[in-house]
């Protein structure tokens, strides 16, 4: 069944936010007193599922809320050194133009995610931000009933394992994009619907090949 509204996650699928993680992390960990990261630890955190990634580095659940608000607030001032992946503006403006809903769920702000997409904001007809770790499943679904979509024509579209959870949760399909936070094995060995290997395939499995078969 063709997809009528693809809501796309926002770091590591849409903005190339991984390098800013990783010079970014070690002065969170030191404030917020959980394990630094360090280079050997980077091919196995993104192999691990989320659970598996808190319990690595030792984070505390009740401190989830207050790290996420300060991740927020960096990206807040150091939103200009955090580029979207090469492509993102073409793929998305084929996808409007080809009747395809956006939506945006993220778990940073609905400010700067509309900075971040620049003109290309203007594509998306719903945002649902400032997600929780694990408050994605809700944030789907809500995003679904706002629009009127099928759940049946509705695919979500991120680079981590729990994104793939939450989608299952909500009842709709997942693409996995392999250039983001998690290994593109932990991302297969989860059977999403689609796995997308570079940001062209978005628009070929998505306009091309629906288009063809209809």
């Amino acid at each position: 069944m063709p997809y009528s509204l693809v809501i796309f996650d926002l770091d590591g699928t849409l903005a190339d936010s991984l390098p800013w993680f990783r010079r970014n992390v070690n002065t969170v960990a030191a404030r917020y007193r959980f394990r630094p990261v360090v280079d050997e630890d980077v091919e196995l955190l993104r192999h691990s599922s989320t659970a598996e990634v808190l319990n690595h580095l030792g984070v505390s659940r009740w401190k989830l809320p207050l790290i996420a608000r300060h991740i927020r607030r960096l990206k807040t001032e150091q939103a200009a050194s955090i580029p979207l992946f090469a492509g993102v503006e073409a793929m998305l403006a084929t996808l409007a133009a080809a009747d395809i809903r956006l939506a945006l769920v993220s778990s940073d702000t609905e400010a700067n995610a509309r900075q971040k997409l620049g003109a290309s904001a203007q594509l998306f007809t719903a945002f649902d931000c400032s997600a929780s770790l694990y408050g994605k499943a809700k944030k789907f679904k809500r995003v679904v009933k706002r629009i009127g979509a099928n759940p049946a024509e509705v695919i979500a579209i991120g680079d981590e394992t729990r994104d793939i959870e939450a989608a299952r949760t909500a009842g709709i399909a997942f693409g996995a994009v392999t250039w983001g936070y998690a290994a593109e094995k932990a991302l297969r060995d989860r059977q999403p619907e689609l796995v997308f290997t570079r940001m062209e395939e978005i628009v070929e499995r998505l306009v091309v090949t629906q288009a063809a078969a209809s």
